[in-house]
């Protein structure tokens, strides 16, 4: 699979994923993270625009989307119940999504941002087990409690190369 920076062409095909994503969220008891109103077309757009939206494709198209930022998340400043793994520069990865037709999305974008990255931070909804499930599976370690922008809480992962 090839990973790829999204342009605006790709915003129909990038919302049908996200839609897919939500369903199946929803249908796996996670109802509230996302529901059918995130990620709305002007994140994606704006995304698009900041150079951050990635896709996950093989020869039929587009299977999965990522946003990739390498600035320090502002809601990662205050952490609860724990503490970060290290203060080192990292990558943050949001917004995973895939359309459920090729295996293995997660883990292409995670081997994708390990090669960028010796650290890299996430989160997720604590409803969304799947998610983190996957994000352990890679070695990422749970580093307490953030909260996004609307004051909702998530669990905080990171991964550093420095501590396999």
């Amino acid at each position: 699979m090839l990973i790829r920076k999204a342009t605006d062409d790709d915003i129909e095909e990038i919302m049908k994923i996200y839609r897919i994503a939500q369903d199946f969220m929803i249908e796996s008891g996670n109802p509230n993270q996302w529901s059918h109103f995130y990620p709305t077309i002007d994140i994606i757009s704006k995304d698009i625009y900041e150079e951050t939206c990635y896709l996950v494709c093989d020869d039929d198209g587009p299977h999965g989307v990522f946003a990739l930022f390498d600035i320090d998340e502002p809601t990662y400043q205050i952490i609860e119940d724990g503490q970060w793994l290290n203060d080192e520069k990292y990558l943050t990865i949001h917004r995973i999504a895939s359309d459920g037709k090729v295996h293995g999305i997660f883990d292409c974008i995670i081997t994708y941002c390990k090669s960028k990255s010796n650290n890299i931070r996430t989160d997720t909804h604590q409803n969304n087990v799947i998610m983190q499930n996957l994000i352990e599976k890679q070695g990422f370690q749970k580093c307490g409690i953030i909260h996004v922008a609307d004051g909702s809480p998530r669990i905080a992962y990171h991964w550093s190369k420095s501590i396999l």
